[in-house]
């Protein structure tokens, strides 16, 4: 009898506690994610702003143009995405271009960047695409375009960044009033280029 009441006493012990050891297994309640974890979710941005390019394909010219600049990019992953560009640009800084010049730019390309500091992250990109420049009476008056650059960012919430960047893109036009005789010529130029904006992630 009293190893029978032993027995049954050793086996409602692991009856009790293995109830209490189920629940220890639980998985904890998480909390919700903080908005720096929330980052990773988005994979588009648009960005949209003011833009300066300098005038280097226009003899004569005295000022660079201001006007906008635009660029779309998705992200894969933490560091890499692939960012199209346009930009246009009609208003001189100060006068002295001969004619009216426009430029305008359709560029693509890859674009890696990172967290540096606190609020503050970078990103460097390679673009290829073509460039128009209208007002001035070049022939040809579209090229071939492709440069590299970066520039800073500043969050003021996951979504919303302000961005600044500059890059230096080349092109080829010919000289204005060149002569078709010489094949009009073209000769290959550097425009530096410089945007102040605003991010959206979405």
């Amino acid at each position: 009898m009293k190893r029978t009441f032993l027995l049954t006493i050793l086996a409602a012990i692991p009856a009790v506690l293995m109830p209490l050891a189920a629940v220890g297994q639980v998985a904890p309640v998480r909390g919700p994610r903080s908005a720096d974890q929330g980052d990773s979710s988005y994979k588009w941005e648009a960005f949209a702003g003011f833009g300066y390019t300098s005038l280097n394909q226009v003899n004569l010219s005295r000022s660079g143009l201001m006007g906008v600049n635009a660029s779309i990019t998705r992200d894969w992953g933490k560091y890499f995405g692939i960012t199209a560009d346009g930009a246009y640009y009609k208003y001189a800084i100060v006068s002295g271009n001969p004619g009216r010049p426009v430029v305008d730019a359709v560029l693509l390309g890859p674009v890696v960047h990172a967290q540096l500091l606190g609020k503050v992250s970078g990103f460097a990109h390679g673009l290829l695409g073509g460039e128009h420049s209208g007002g001035e009476s070049q022939t040809p008056n579209i090229s071939f375009a492709g440069g590299f650059g970066g520039g800073l960012e500043y969050k003021l919430s996951p979504r919303l960044s302000l961005r600044a960047s500059g890059d230096d893109i080349a092109s080829s036009f010919s000289f204005i009033n060149n002569s078709p005789a010489l094949g009009y010529s073209p000769h290959k130029h550097w425009n530096s280029r410089a945007a102040f904006g605003v991010v959206f992630r979405f």
